[in-house]
């Protein structure tokens, strides 16, 4: 089923998102993308340093589109904010659809996480990138105009509503309900 939100909606509805926690937060979803267009929901997901999450299609896929090599590895694992998802795709078999691997509650803006901070995300350890991530015709045709007019729009960048990409520091397992915390 196709839902799209009205804008009107959204962003009555926004304010849910600053009350993220900004410190330590909760892994709620973990998602393997296997092939284009494909979607499993993990119990547990592997962060391998040169794989990325094992089993998803990042690395043939990602590392060339941003030069391969270290700067291949800039987008290695995208993390979404759970609050966000809801808000745009409701129910969470949905949340999904977004393409991200990692769905958290926490603070994913830019003045919490700038390019840099070390978050440890279960039993491994990430490093935000400062590669943008942002909505895209994808993003729209599942979530609707409004939505990505939402996470792209100038005064919400900071904010970091589409998501942030990250790179693996140190490799590990992780699993719903593992926190997330600022190292």
């Amino acid at each position: 089923m196709t839902l799209h939100v009205d804008e009107g909606s959204l962003e009555a509805r926004l304010g849910h998102v600053g009350e993220s926690p900004s410190d330590v937060g909760t892994v709620e979803l973990v998602v393997r993308r296997p092939a284009e267009g494909e979607r499993e929901v993990l119990e547990e997901g592997v962060l391998d340093l040169e794989l990325g999450l094992v089993g998803d299609r990042w690395r043939p896929a990602m590392a060339g589109a941003y030069g391969g090599g270290d700067d291949g590895k800039l987008a290695q694992i995208t993390l979404m904010n759970a609050r966000v998802i809801e808000l745009l795709a409701g129910e969470r078999d949905r949340w999904p659809l977004a393409g991200d691997q990692l769905y958290v509650d926490f603070d994913l803006s830019y003045e919490n996480l700038p390019p840099g901070t070390r978050l440890q995300v279960g039993a491994a350890v990430l490093e935000v990138s400062d590669l943008r991530h942002t909505g895209c015709a994808k993003f729209t045709a599942r979530f609707g105009s409004a939505a990505t007019r939402l996470v792209n729009a100038k005064a919400n960048r900071e904010l970091r509503l589409r998501g942030m990409n990250t790179r693996i520091f140190t490799p590990g397992a992780v699993r719903p309900g593992d926190p997330i915390r600022k190292l």
